[in-house]
């Protein structure tokens, strides 16, 4: 069993890492975070997934953002895949519920902005990846415990 976490360094997806992380403890389960990373500096900077005096590249973001996951914990591992610039969240739902299918996902932990309404009304990626039926899903709405 592997518990993955649409992770994009978010108070939400902070907090869906740790529940995770807290599940996977108790179940001795593992735990991957995934995110699809846009070509896109600006993106990337409003994000936090790159300091000021950083140059944007694709591979630098994703080593800071599995430097935020593994300050998190540092057993969890991070993947990702890459999405163009101007990807509308569609696509970038299909990146994550694909990365989900690749580690062998029994449930995908979401936590994003918009994860308080009810799924089918979730703007954010999480209406997708909770779409599929290939693993479950469990809605991070809270920071807190």
């Amino acid at each position: 069993m592997t518990y993955v976490v649409a992770f994009d360094d978010s108070p939400l997806s902070q907090a869906a890492l740790g529940r995770a992380v807290a599940f996977a403890k108790a179940t001795d389960e593992s735990v991957v975070a995934v995110a699809a990373i846009p070509r896109d500096a600006e993106t990337a900077r409003e994000r936090g997934w790159l300091s000021g005096d950083e140059t944007f590249s694709v591979e630098q973001v994703a080593r800071n953002l599995t430097d935020h996951v593994t300050d998190i914990n540092p057993d969890v591992e991070f993947d990702y895949r890459v999405v163009d610039k101007y990807a509308p969240r569609g696509r970038v739902s299909r990146e994550v519920r694909e990365l989900a299918v690749e580690h062998d996902a029994t449930v995908v932990f979401i936590g994003s902005d918009n994860a308080g309404r009810m799924v089918g009304g979730i703007t954010s990626i999480g209406q997708n990846v909770s779409a599929d039926d290939r693993y479950d899903v469990h809605i991070v709405r809270h920071v807190g415990d």
